[in-house]
């Protein structure tokens, strides 16, 4: 891949970042209840369902999917019914300022939280048509397909990590005091159930 098509792929890489969506509400939510570092292991989760995301597209199957209502409905659906799930069961926990409780919640297994965020992202099948359209600007047929494909990868995986971990993450410690009393932490359960709710109800209504 030439240095001028890899840096149009890293700029729009970190436009499509930024963009919010249910993996930057996951990251937020992870850094506040179980803190800055160990947020990556859900971050982790998501980039997990990314590189799937661009097997699915290379291999084609990406576009029997978005040609296919059925198959895209069912998904877009399942994941919206999931982050519903997450938003309502979010918005309805009880605030508790125990300190054995609030250890529990920062000691959540790593597997839990990568297990949330691999299917907060795998259950997007935009995700699948943005590759569709997104990919092919990058990618030269004439040339060898693997390692084009490779690049693209690891450069779109380690900018979301940068971006969600440094950027995402990392904004949300502003919001910690908030989890230090009950009132605090109602407010901010309340805030990002909704969001996620917010976020399904979208996944399910737009096309």
């Amino acid at each position: 891949m030439q240095f001028s098509l890899w840096l149009a792929l890293a700029g729009a890489g970190v436009l499509v970042s930024f963009t919010p969506g249910a993996g930057a509400i996951n990251t937020m939510s992870n850094s506040l209840t179980t803190g800055f570092r160990r947020s990556i292991w859900g971050i982790l989760g998501q980039q997990a369902a990314l590189v799937i995301h661009v097997m699915i597209v290379a291999l084609g199957v990406g576009v029997l999917v978005s040609s296919s209502p059925v198959a895209f409905n069912g998904i877009r659906y399942a994941g919206a019914a999931y982050l519903v799930y997450l938003g309502i069961r979010q918005f309805l926990s009880k605030p508790d300022v125990d300190q054995e409780r609030d250890a529990a919640l920062r000691n959540e297994p790593a597997g839990a939280m990568f297990r949330r965020g691999f299917w907060v992202n795998l259950l997007n099948p935009k995700a699948i048509v943005f590759f569709l359209a997104f990919m092919p600007q990058f990618i030269r047929p004439e040339q060898a397909l693997l390692p084009q494909y490779v690049v693209l990868t690891a450069t779109v995986v380690v900018i979301d990590v940068v971006v969600m971990w440094f950027f995402i993450a990392l904004a949300a410690k502003s919001f910690q005091r908030f989890t230090r009393n009950a009132r605090g932490q109602k407010v901010l359960s309340r805030i990002f159930g909704v969001l996620f709710v917010a976020v399904g109800i979208l996944l399910a209504l737009i096309h």
